[in-house]
């Protein structure tokens, strides 16, 4: 009887105690992994072969066809002189893993031919920094520079000498920047590149110096000489009188800033001027020491005619510079506002 009771009551609590237990996990499928794509037949990269292989045997051959290469340096070579392009230098990078994708990027949008391939010819992906490089050419386009050098023009009261402008040369550092981009990623370019100079003008040029000073007075006050200069080659010389001791006439550059025919006097307040002193005398008058034409240069002081035409060749006036009459009318129409004057 107590056998029969025992039996009964392990009957009775094995199933209370199988629930009491941990349920037991059921396992997560292992999701299939995505087939590799395969690149279709007639796919190249930098006319490389790789079609029919799946993107990472494609990208191993590249990398083992191209990374020789694609690791050796430039030599740019401009008008006798040299510099090595190391490709670290500006940080390059070639990426075969990533040409594989553009070849099969290419291809998934190209159309198949009438045989089914699929003629796609991608070049090889690199990556360099762009201002490294600049930086590199704009150092080699220093030493190979020719800078321009644009005409001068030295005044003398005798001549006027001209030294001519010279043509500069240099590299465009755009236009080459932009050919080495395209040869960086190509691996079967030479690695010796030759450049040409472009010409680089100078600023100023002999023409410009003509045009700038078409007519150019010179005054020489210890010959005694007014000289005119056109198109920078001497005219005419004429007898002048200059300023006397203590009214010298003023040196330097100056240009002409008025011109008048018959111009009125405006007597300074000055004792020389003795009873004109600050009286105007109208042109024309025989009392006017201004005589036919007038060519103010600065401060009061200009180029007119005289009717004491014996003072020529002296230093004889309150510092303006005299001519004889005939002389002034002469040179009155050949000379504008503004033209350069010269005196030493």
């Amino acid at each position: 009887m107590r056998l029969l009771f025992a039996a009964i009551l392990v009957l009775l609590v094995m199933p209370a105690a199988a629930l009491a237990q941990d349920p037991v996990p059921t396992p997560t499928p292992t999701p299939t992994p995505a087939p590799e794509p395969v690149l279709p037949l007639g796919v190249k990269a930098a006319g490389l072969d790789i079609g029919g292989l799946p993107l990472s045997e494609a990208a191993a051959r590249i990398g083992l066809t191209f990374s020789g290469p694609m690791a050796e340096r430039y030599q740019l070579r401009v008008a006798g002189r040299r510099a090595n392009l190391m490709l670290p230098s500006i940080g390059f990078v070639f990426d075969p893993y990533r040409t594989a994708r553009r070849a099969n990027i290419a291809a998934r949008n190209t159309p198949p031919a009438a045989d089914g391939t699929v003629p796609v010819d991608v070049p090889l992906h690199v990556t360099y920094d762009g201002d490294k490089l600049e930086a590199f050419l704009v150092k080699f386009a220093k030493r190979t520079r020719i800078q321009p050098r644009s005409a001068t023009l030295k005044m003398t009261v005798r001549r006027m000498i001209l030294k001519r402008a010279r043509m500069g040369w240099a590299i465009d550092v755009d236009a080459v920047k932009e050919q080495i981009d395209v040869l960086l990623a190509d691996p079967h370019a030479a690695r010796v590149v030759r450049f040409e100079r472009v010409r680089v003008h100078p600023k100023v040029n002999a023409n410009d110096l003509r045009r700038r000073h078409r007519t150019v007075l010179t005054v020489d006050r210890s010959s005694f000489q007014l000289r005119l200069f056109r198109n920078l080659k001497l005219r005419r010389t004429y007898g002048v009188a200059v300023g006397a001791p203590g009214y010298e006439t003023p040196t330097g550059r100056f240009s002409i800033h008025n011109k008048a025919v018959n111009p009125a006097w405006s007597a300074p307040d000055e004792p020389w001027a003795g009873a004109y002193r600050n009286e105007v005398v109208e042109g024309g008058s025989a009392e006017n020491p201004l005589k036919a034409r007038w060519m103010g240069i600065v401060g009061g002081v200009g180029i007119h005619g005289t009717a004491a035409e014996y003072s020529i060749g002296t230093a004889a006036s309150h510092g303006c510079i005299r001519m004889r009459v005939a002389d002034v009318i002469d040179l009155y129409d050949q000379v504008p506002v503004g033209a350069a004057v010269l005196i030493r």
